[in-house]
């Protein structure tokens, strides 16, 4: 066992000659990716974090682009690169721990942190993930769950679109599947005694086996409290695996809730933390017992803090599951992880139509039966297409519009 993922590594000489960021994008043509609440989504953002070195080895990662691949670009190549110039990528603890005021000054470093442990990996001919096993032997082969549940519409054949899509998943060969609770409640006249039968037909149609995961209701019930009363009782009963984020996002001021969760449906897992940037804003709710499941993405905390909370999860019997909603960046970030801890059940993938996934490698990452096997490669193990830019040319503006079916 070694106490850091550094230890017993030989440091190599490696000197940091420049540092870039790609905005990518992807443009759907009907402009409706997917929709979620009030808004629907037209487009789908990466950012591209490159780390150049004297010694010719290039060094890739992401950076979260919901924090504005444009503003990612300017914040790096401005702020971070001169400070990275003639540094040796190694000193990535040293180096990229800054920018933990928010998640907007956090997501450039993520990137670059990447980058580095990626640089790292092929300096030393190890892929990141034996080089952040510190305990035990890391897993080239991770499970993977479906996340989606963003396609079903109350508006139009909502329940019938939810329960095709997790047949198809489990046809596919996932055993879990996540989804949200759909378009705007309020609009389409959605209510909890309308959703229940859903929820029922829904586990009926999959069978008790697979698992099924529930993101958020934030005010749908009309207030919060209801989620604990009301909702949490029917989870338990049709046996959800975890409710992810149940009040809307990780907030502080929602801890106390986030306990009283987890009290009101003791067989049902509480996860959060999408949004933590590092490892002091984590330890406050595992010291707290509020989450069963931390669910920290290495496109906001960069894979140096997120060992650090896995580390600290584990110690405390708590999962660490990231959230993984992005491009092929993210994932491979998250994947390499996953696969270095103990305490890693899955990682996340986005069903949703992005070629930002998977067509930005020269080799695409391929899922079989729920299972993706990583590169037996040096660090990150993939290779950026040479026309990156040509084909995913970026489209500046927020990735949402309101949607037009529904009235805000």
């Amino acid at each position: 066992m070694r106490n850091h993922p550094l230890d017993g590594i030989e440091r190599e000489k490696l000197t940091i000659r420049d540092v870039r960021v790609i905005p990518l994008s992807h443009v759907d043509p009907e402009g409706d990716l997917w929709r979620s609440g009030t808004y629907q989504v037209w487009k789908t953002d990466g950012a591209i974090t490159q780390i150049f070195t004297e010694e010719g080895l290039v060094g890739i990662g992401e950076g979260s682009p919901y924090e504005d691949p444009a503003r990612i670009k300017e914040y790096t190549e401005t702020h971070i690169r001169p400070l990275l110039i003639g540094k040796n990528p190694f000193d990535v603890e040293v180096l990229c721990n800054r920018g933990n005021e928010s998640r907007r000054s956090r997501a450039p470093w993520a990137g670059v942190d990447v980058a580095c442990w990626d640089l790292i990996g092929k300096a030393v001919g190890k892929p990141v993930y034996d080089l952040l096993c510190t305990e035990g032997i890391p897993r080239r082969q991770i499970a993977i769950y479906a996340s989606g549940g963003v396609e079903h519409a109350w508006y139009e054949n909502g329940a019938e679109m939810l329960i095709e899509e997790a047949l198809r998943h489990r046809e596919a060969g996932y055993d879990a599947f996540k989804f949200r609770p759909g378009t705007d409640w309020l609009a389409a006249g959605m209510t909890l005694e309308k959703y229940a039968p859903i929820l029922e037909r829904l586990r009926d149609a999959v069978g008790p086996e697979f698992r099924l995961m529930h993101e958020g209701l934030g005010m749908s019930l009309g207030s919060l409290e209801a989620i604990i009363s009301d909702f949490a009782p029917l989870l338990e009963t049709l046996d959800f695996y975890w409710f992810e984020e149940a009040f809307g996002g990780t907030n502080i001021d929602h801890i106390d809730l986030f306990i009283r969760l987890k009290e009101a449906m003791p067989t049902v897992r509480v996860s959060g933390g999408e949004r933590f940037r590092e490892r002091f804003e984590a330890q406050v709710w595992l010291d707290r017992e509020a989450l069963d499941i931390v669910q920290t993405d290495c496109n906001v905390t960069g894979l140096t803090e997120n060992w650090y909370i896995a580390r600290m999860a584990h110690l405390r019997g708590i999962s660490l599951i990231p959230h993984n909603w992005h491009g092929g960046g993210t994932t491979m970030a998250n994947a390499h992880l996953v696969a270095a801890i103990a305490n890693g059940e899955y990682c996340e993938l986005n069903q949703t139509y992005n070629p930002l996934k998977e067509g930005i490698f020269k080799e695409p990452l391929t899922v079989e039966n729920g299972v993706m096997t990583l590169p037996n490669k040096p660090g990150l193990g993939v290779e950026l297409i040479d026309d990156l830019e040509e084909r995913f040319p970026f489209q500046p503006g927020p990735y949402q519009k309101p949607n037009s079916r529904v009235e805000s």
